[in-house]
């Protein structure tokens, strides 16, 4: 997979993917994550990428002729099955839109900043916007990390033991059942009989139960 992210601050992702499963996925060369400066595409001489809102308005809007030049030019190169658009008003990210988009192999994240982008790129260029929260935060680069990270550590052989991934919350509308490690009892508090019983199939059992009862509990709307 090759992931490509565009943005205005390169620098904000110089040691964001350096770490634990994305790292580990970029050592095993199953996937690429390129980032490409907005600005560099700047055909004015400040380099500047925003400009004023027509017809008035506060705050000011990132311009199109750079955002598409550089799109062009990655499309020149290779063909993407999605230019996703990090958004607030997008689709809400969840664990079924992550499994759908670990199937890809091109993808471009474009992180807005200020008030947004020029409308036009949304309308022409853009194939799938996406939000990771009903919240503004103060651009799309902490947005395309959390959708970047839920995408590679569903692709096959970045974790060792895949069936991790298989099991993680929200893949079957669940929350997970407690876990528990070593000591089997510390202050006083134990673990449940059941999972030192060594029956996996009473403890399968549990598990369920205890997915079900959580997310009955806590997430309710899941379940639905």
């Amino acid at each position: 997979m090759r992931i490509d992210v565009l943005t205005i601050f390169p620098k904000f992702f110089e040691n964001a993917f350096d770490f634990s499963i994305v790292k580990k996925a970029k050592e095993k060369k199953l996937v690429t994550i390129e980032i490409h400066d907005i600005r560099k595409y700047s055909t004015n001489k400040q380099k500047s990428v925003d400009d004023y809102q027509f017809g008035g308005g506060s705050g000011m809007v990132m311009n199109i002729q750079p955002i598409f030049d550089c799109i062009e030019k990655l499309k020149n190169e290779r063909v993407y099955d999605e230019i996703i658009y990090l958004s607030p008003d997008g689709e809400k990210l969840n664990q079924k839109s992550s499994n759908t988009l670990s199937l890809n192999k091109n993808m471009i994240f474009l992180c807005g900043h200020y008030k947004g982008i020029d409308h036009r790129i949304r309308e022409h260029i853009i194939t799938k916007e996406i939000s990771i929260g009903d919240y503004v935060i103060t651009g799309g680069e902490l947005a395309a990390c959390v959708l970047t990270d839920s995408i590679i550590r569903l692709i096959p052989g970045v974790i060792s033991d895949e069936t991790s991934a298989l099991n993680d919350s929200f893949q079957d509308n669940l929350l997970p059942p407690p876990i528990y490690t070593r000591p089997s009892e510390f202050n006083g508090w134990k673990v449940p009989e059941v999972l030192l019983s060594g029956d996996s199939k009473k403890i399968e059992a549990w598990r369920e139960k205890k997915a079900l009862e959580r997310t009955n509990n806590l997430r309710p709307d899941i379940l639905k």
